[in-house]
């Protein structure tokens, strides 16, 4: 509680001034809210020393560590500003779920589609296997985003949405990698960026969505929710252990930390397009969330 209301107040101070003068402060906003590097760092410990944590080495080691280090003081500007325009009103949050719609439909269309395609070839196995070892039922998000569609929109949801510029070019990225034989295998890095970080994030995000929107419980935020992991620890320690088997050349893994900061920038693009006040609902949240628990 303390920290949402310390986190609010300096962001609203943040109008205004310098942008490298809270550097830090943005730069962990924009971790807790988009990465899973800061927050897997608590969830993934263990106390046995002669276990080790998958999220210590290998691939998931290098995506931790090469989004958290490469982004720019006005990427996390930008994210963060981004975000909480999607909390200031329901247009403005309807509008950030139906591009994540889109995103994951083609997301997860493509995972469908290599189900029989994995195996066929040399170069599909190289590249389709690898994201398909990552592919979990319960990381799927786009069930969830119809229930919160159909909430949103009503029953015809489906005639009433429409992809916005950003959310195509996003969409775009997906589709091109995902027909590309030699490229396929750097869908992996958009496993990483959106499901882990809608997993461990999920719970907060679910939350302030709901305070600053006053939305009924349980209601617009299926999104956030993954009813099918009992416990995120086992399940991040089990998918970071799958990303570390992988098969991938250095250069594969090296490509694959670019393209996961390059995913940050798409979603960037994706939050600069909705329309609504950041301050506004920094201000609400803060002052919803004081009320709960007075």
């Amino acid at each position: 509680m303390m920290r949402l209301l310390i986190l609010c107040s300096s962001l609203l101070m943040f109008r205004g001034t310098n942008a490298f003068q809270v550097s830090p402060l943005l730069s962990t906003i924009r971790q807790t809210l988009s990465s899973p590097s800061v927050l897997s760092a608590t969830t993934t410990t263990t106390t046995e020393t002669d276990v080790v944590n998958p999220r210590l080495e290998g691939l998931a080691l290098l995506l931790d560590d090469g989004t958290r280090k490469s982004h720019s003081m006005a990427q996390n500007s930008a994210f963060v500003t981004g975000f909480f325009k999607g909390l200031s009103t329901r247009e403005a949050y309807r509008s950030l779920i139906t591009s994540y719609y889109f995103v994951y439909q083609a997301m997860e269309q493509s995972f469908d589609d290599l189900g029989s395609d994995a195996t066929t070839t040399a170069t599909t196995t190289t590249t389709g296997v690898s994201v398909k070892a990552l592919d979990d039922d319960e990381l799927r998000r786009l069930p969830a985003l119809g229930r919160d569609m159909e909430y949103f929109y009503g029953s015809n949801w489906q005639k009433e949405i429409t992809m916005s510029a950003g959310t195509k070019i996003y969409v775009d990225r997906v589709t091109h990698l995902a027909n590309s034989d030699t490229e396929r295998y750097l869908l992996v890095a958009h496993q990483y960026t959106r499901y882990l970080g809608d997993l461990f994030g999920g719970q907060m995000m679910s939350g302030m969505a709901t305070r600053s929107l006053d939305l009924p419980d349980e209601k617009g935020v299926d999104f956030y929710n993954f009813e099918g992991i009992t416990s995120v620890k086992d399940f991040i320690t089990d998918w970071y252990t799958r990303l570390n088997a992988l098969d991938l050349t250095d250069e594969q893994k090296e490509l694959i930390v670019d393209e996961a900061n390059y995913v940050f920038d798409l979603n960037i693009g994706i939050l600069e397009e909705i329309d609504g006040n950041p301050l506004k609902a920094m201000w609400t949240l803060a002052i919803n969330t004081l009320q709960i628990q007075l």
